[in-house]
């Protein structure tokens, strides 16, 4: 029995976009990757579903939680044949495992016996639902994110008053609709518990007794919360740390041996890629990553317990809240290879793309600035520009930016008060260092009452001082938290 009731009018499957054949390469790909020879009539067993969603999904850059979650709704229990071994069709015309209802463009002999097209089909719906322009956007779209498709999986079936997020008589969430029900599948086969976003009645505009797409009044959304990525993205050599109290296995299965419990917030070392389950009717949304501990023992972990650490980041390190606070609202981001960039100092044109993500500026058609050490080619030029445009960040000079200089200690003050506007101050600073009337003044004084930063001694603010990345962490992330 299906597990949601499909939109029928207006349905956002009524994509008109083809496969355009990259169909059989990719098809022969993934079938390979996941050891997998097609029977007609037979569905494959679920390890093997499991790999053929993750895989595709994978190739196309979107999450694997996602598509898992939407076959697992859409056909009920991962299957393209019925216990006929007749390909799945629904009143509606939904054709098999990711239920594509509009056959323009594809073939509909394949989406019924050939369940890799059909779950390329689904994928490739779901990413064009994605760089829809008509739909909302979240934060800066970064595709790793769970959070960043709501509207992209809400679309996949309709934007009808039906998936209104919000129940518009009551104000109430709509846990009816459809993206809701698919998020809600990631918390309990995924066991991964994605963010219930923040929306208002007054995002959404509709008549509940029609058939007309929802309005949506709010097309850009900034939230600044903890959001979720994926679990299938973690590479050999990366740092992670256990969610919860959890189990090392001797193998990719609940089946294997216990070689050790782990206790919430270890450290591990991935040893390798991903598998999926050993016994191949389980049907798992999450994958298993081998793993090493600090003592040197080895085994498997579910995907769902884990999440990325930065190497050079300690446990219990004193910024280390803001810092994964911040990267978990998709703020901040490290330098590669699995490093923050601890003690790294925070040059300016660094300073400037995190106020532009703090603010949720666009970047596009953004006057220049006429900075001769920033021309158009300059690789900031872009964030660089739109801070300026903004009124977030001044040249040092009238034609120059500096834009590898570090921030300093007053630059940081007066850039964190432009960006979140801190109230006037009830008791001045105790800084001897800070001149009174000078340009930075007001802003210390403002976050010094507000707790945001306090100085590098009682007395003195050391406002030339140069600001480490990890610190800049620590004053955005309670500026965003006092907020």
């Amino acid at each position: 029995m299906k597990y949601f009731v499909k939109v029928v009018l207006g349905v956002a499957l009524a994509c008109i976009f083809a496969l355009v054949n990259q169909g059989e390469a990719s098809a022969e790909s993934i079938s390979s990757k996941c050891s997998y020879t097609p029977v007609n009539g037979e569905n494959p067993d679920m390890s093997t579903t499991n790999c053929l969603l993750t895989e595709a999904a994978l190739a196309k850059n979107v999450p694997p939680e996602i598509v898992k979650a939407i076959a697992e709704g859409e056909s009920g229990n991962w299957r393209q044949f019925d216990s006929n071994g007749d390909p799945i069709v629904t009143s509606d015309n939904g054709i098999g495992i990711m239920q594509i209802t509009n056959k323009s463009g594809y073939d509909e002999e394949k989406l019924k016996n050939d369940i890799v097209y059909n779950i390329e089909a689904g994928v490739k719906v779901l990413d064009e639902m994605y760089r829809r322009s008509d739909l909302p956007s979240i934060n800066a779209g970064d595709r790793d994110v769970l959070e960043h498709w709501y509207f992209a999986i809400m679309a996949y079936n309709g934007t009808k008053p039906v998936n209104s997020p919000i129940v518009q008589s009551t104000g109430d969430r709509n846990t009816d609709a459809y993206q809701e029900k698919v998020l809600k599948i990631i918390d309990d086969l995924g066991l991964i518990k994605p963010q219930t976003l923040p929306f208002k009645s007054s995002d959404f505009k509709y008549d509940s007794n029609s058939s007309k797409n929802i309005e949506f009044i709010t097309m850009d959304y900034h939230f600044t919360i903890p959001l979720t990525k994926t679990k299938h993205r973690f590479l050999k050599d990366d740092q992670v740390k256990t969610t919860t109290a959890t189990r090392l296995r001797t193998g990719p299965s609940t089946d294997t041996s216990i070689k050790a419990s782990l206790q919430e917030g270890e450290v591990l070392t991935v040893n390798g890629p991903f598998v999926y389950e050993k016994v191949a009717d389980r049907k798992n949304h999450y994958v298993w990553y081998p793993v090493k501990r600090s003592d040197g023992s080895t085994g498997y972990v579910a995907s769902s317990f884990l999440k990325f650490k930065f190497k050079d980041v300690p446990a219990n390190y004193w910024a280390e809240d803001h810092i994964y606070y911040l990267y978990d609202s998709t703020l901040l981001y490290g330098m590669g290879n699995g490093q923050f960039g601890l003690g790294k100092n925070l040059t300016r044109a660094h300073a400037a793309i995190l106020m532009n993500r703090a603010k949720n500026i666009s970047t596009e058609n953004r006057p220049d600035p006429g900075f001769t050490d920033v021309p158009k080619d300059h690789k900031y030029y872009d964030d660089i520009a739109a801070a300026v445009d903004e009124g977030l960040f001044v040249g040092v000079k009238e034609t120059k930016f500096d834009p590898d200089a570090t921030l300093t200690r007053a630059q940081m003050a007066v850039v964190l008060q432009r960006v979140y506007e801190f109230p006037k101050a009830s008791n001045d600073h105790p800084f001897t260092d800070v001149k009174n009337g000078s340009w930075y003044d007001e802003a210390v004084t403002r976050l010094y009452d507000a707790e945001i930063t306090a100085g590098v001694t009682k007395t003195k603010f050391g406002p030339d001082d140069k600001i480490t990345r990890e610190q800049f962490a620590v004053f955005m992330g309670r500026s965003i938290q006092y907020k």
